[in-house]
């Protein structure tokens, strides 16, 4: 790659696609600064503030001067931490050998690509997916297959549908659940299905747990479990304390799987990062130490704004929401707003809504699902509110304009 004034860059940049998000959230900023009240339902992140007792810790890891290099790895009573924590919520059995603390999840999917993925070989994952998933497989000079999910089936993720994907190339297959941006769970038989059939190929199975404690129902959700009876010597699993515990900002995560991909993780992280901040260290510890009341009620405010929020829009029934099993996110699709004389894609959507009735939001081009639109109701009830019947306006507005919906 070479740009206008003659730099050449590495030819894996020419692969790899810059967040699709920006643009919204850019324009969306210059908007605050020029004094606009915008109703923000763009943010991939929990409003409420980090636990008391973890902001605690991570305020006495500073005055007792615990702010020195670690381990890459991490600290070992965090990493025997995370074991205890699997054992209790997953009844899987995970040595500190096993395990790499990283600066959020999104690091751990990352050691994970470099460690695993190259040239010549194809990864399996699902749409409407995470983006930088995808953009992991190819910076790892691999090959994406995407298999898409529909609205139609709750964007449920099937056994049948990424086996018919695999080939002889396939390095490994990545799930999210529950699922960015959909909210979408795979069932445990579906994964089970998945672990036995790809046995014999040795593929490796990549979860994305970063969701985990957010599920609204109680459903059987145990991957972990799943993979450790069925293809534990295979299996990476990837959590956050990013979304549970309100430390998006903290940049924790971790991954666990065998010792030997782990080591590879830990060469991968080692010239890149070394250890996660000392400080967040000792504050993920307080996290997955201490009670989960405050992730209970984090929670428990969630599931509220999400049947508000999808009551309130159910008055304009062009706003089509399956509602999510977990996450912090409605996904509607919004097809039948569009039109080729008025707003022609999603992304023409989310510009406009913000252009006219200042409200933020991320299109569905940036998940690879075109038509669609994610809301994150990681926000307060009032503005969720507010958020609601300027929707609604806007789409009352562009049918009065002549927007007719598309064929389907």
């Amino acid at each position: 790659m070479t740009t206008a004034t003659g730099q050449r860059f590495a030819r894996r940049i020419e692969r790899v696609a810059p967040s699709a998000t920006q643009l919204v959230l850019q324009a969306a900023a210059q908007l605050r600064r020029d004094g606009v009240d915008v109703v923000d339902l763009g943010a991939g992140e929990p409003d409420f503030p980090t636990p008391e007792p973890i902001r605690a810790a991570g305020i006495a890891a500073i005055n007792e001067g615990f702010t020195k290099y670690t381990p890459s790895r991490g600290i070992p009573e965090l990493r025997e931490a995370i074991c205890d924590r699997y054992r209790a919520d997953y009844g899987v059995t995970y040595h500190p050998d096993e395990v790499i603390v990283c600066a959020g999840g999104k690091q751990g999917l990352f050691n994970v690509a470099m460690a695993l993925y190259g040239p010549g070989d194809e990864v399996v994952t699902h749409a409407p997916y995470w983006p930088s998933i995808v953009e992991q497989i190819k910076v790892a000079e691999a090959e994406p297959v995407i298999v898409p999910t529909s609205a139609e089936q709750d964007f449920a993720v099937t056994a049948s549908r990424m086996l018919e994907a695999v080939t002889p190339r396939t390095r490994a297959i990545v799930i999210n659940s529950p699922g960015n941006p959909t909210g979408a769970l795979i069932a445990e038989s579906e994964l089970e299905t998945i672990a036995r059939e790809t046995a014999d190929a040795g593929i490796w199975l990549v979860i994305d747990l970063c969701y985990e404690q957010l599920i609204y129902d109680d459903v059987p959700h145990n991957l972990a479990r799943v993979t450790a009876e069925h293809a534990r010597d295979r299996t990476v699993l990837v959590g956050s304390a990013s979304k549970s515990w309100s430390m998006t900002g903290w940049r924790c995560g971790w991954a666990l799987g065998p010792s030997a991909l782990i080591k590879a993780a830990d060469i991968v992280q080692g010239h890149a990062t070394t250890n996660v901040s000392s400080i967040t260290q000792r504050a993920a510890l307080a996290a997955l130490t201490g009670p989960d009341d405050d992730v209970r009620a984090m929670l428990d405010e969630y599931r509220m704004r999400r049947d508000r929020l999808t009551a309130w829009l159910a008055d304009e029934p062009r706003y089509d929401i399956v509602p999510p099993a977990g996450a912090f996110y409605l996904f509607p699709d919004v097809s039948e707003l569009l039109s080729p004389d008025g707003v022609r894609t999603s992304a023409e959507f989310a510009m406009r809504l913000l252009d006219e009735a200042h409200v933020a939001l991320t299109p569905g081009e940036a998940f690879d699902a075109p038509g669609f639109v994610r809301l994150s109701y990681a926000a307060s009830m009032d503005r969720l509110a507010e958020g609601a019947e300027r929707l609604k306006r806007f789409a009352a507005g562009l049918a009065t304009r002549g927007a007719t919906p598309r064929d389907t």
